[in-house]
């Protein structure tokens, strides 16, 4: 089988592989692109998507993926539209800043540090832990507090599994992660308007809930650079904020810990971050969203509570006024 190399392609001839296009057709993709971009409700500063020109990378395949029975049966965004209209502020503002700037992060070598209140602390290495941890595909719902979401097939594991590797002990209530900090990778980090690095905390049995996963991949293969290369959080119940990326360290803590956004503008965005259509931003509305390359003339989706998993995770939150801590 001839295979061409990714590096003389010209991003306008890039096709996704036949089984990912799941009955999309490029140019309807590319008109639903557009129109998503003028009807989101952008933050200022950010770039519609239709301009994003980036080339689109070829990592790796990722061999003996199992199948998750949490996926969604929704038909996955196309891997085009996934690498090239993100957020993802340490490789530059703007969605399409990130795929433009993908190439300065280096990922190997990786290390995790896991420390706090656990008894067994120590590092994994990002070869270690693709080796050690069965990868599988979770076929999730992601969506953005800017009223865009997009239908994504993740590879990684349960973050629990890795969690109950360091023994956590009864102190730990929290687990608080945060991204690579090295401005020479990471341009978007030589501006002065985040308290860097990006931080962010997921309650105990947040962390340990089942649909949440460290992601390692997307469509089958390695995640590219701007999607949080080699790994980050997946919390799909959550605002994508949440879902820290190119993580380099997690600790466990007896007390709620920063949040990047939260310390940011606390009264736009919460602690938890819950998907809740009847939770505004101050700036726009959350009841509804539209899905990245449905198609120009697509209707806007109402926004489900907790993004269509509250069956999974309600009880997480029975007891506590969704309106304040949000």
């Amino acid at each position: 089988m001839l295979i061409r190399r990714p590096d003389p392609i010209r991003p306008s001839q890039i096709t996704a592989e036949q089984h990912y296009l799941r009955r999309r057709d490029f140019i309807k993709a590319t008109a639903g692109l557009s129109a998503a971009a003028i009807g989101s409700g952008l933050l200022p500063g950010c770039e519609p998507a239709a301009t994003a020109a980036a080339p689109v990378p070829n990592p790796k395949v990722i061999p003996d993926i199992r199948k998750s029975r949490w996926s969604t049966d929704a038909a996955p965004t196309e891997y085009k539209h996934i690498t090239t209209y993100n957020n993802f502020v340490e490789l530059g503002d703007g969605k399409s800043a990130p795929a433009r700037n993908a190439d300065h992060l280096r990922t190997r070598p990786w290390t995790i540090q896991v420390s706090g209140e656990c008894e067994a602390p120590g590092e994994i290495g990002i070869e270690d832990l693709l080796t050690r941890f069965p990868q599988e595909e979770r076929i999730y719902r992601f969506r953005c507090v800017e009223a865009w979401g997009m239908v994504i097939p993740w590879v990684g594991l349960p973050l629990r599994d890795l969690l109950r590797r360091f023994k956590p002990t009864s102190k730990a209530k929290y687990v608080a992660f945060e991204t690579l900090y090295d401005p020479k990778q990471l341009p978007g980090q030589r501006s002065g308007l985040y308290d860097w690095p990006y931080r962010e905390g997921l309650r105990m049995d947040e962390a340990m809930h089942a649909l949440t996963i460290l992601a390692t991949g997307l469509y089958g293969r390695e995640l590219p650079n701007q999607n949080g290369a080699p790994i980050r959080l997946v919390v799909p119940w959550k605002y994508g904020f949440k879902s820290i990326k190119s993580i380099v360290a997690i600790r466990f803590t007896e007390h709620q810990p920063p949040a990047t956004w939260n310390m940011l503008q606390p009264d736009e965005y919460g602690f938890y971050a819950n998907v809740n259509p009847n939770v505004d931003h101050p700036r726009w509305s959350q009841k509804q969203h539209r899905v990245i390359g449905a198609g120009l003339f697509a209707a806007e989706e109402p926004t489900l509570m907790f993004n269509g998993y509250a069956d999974q995770v309600a009880h997480l939150y029975g007891d506590m006024d969704l309106r304040r801590y949000f």
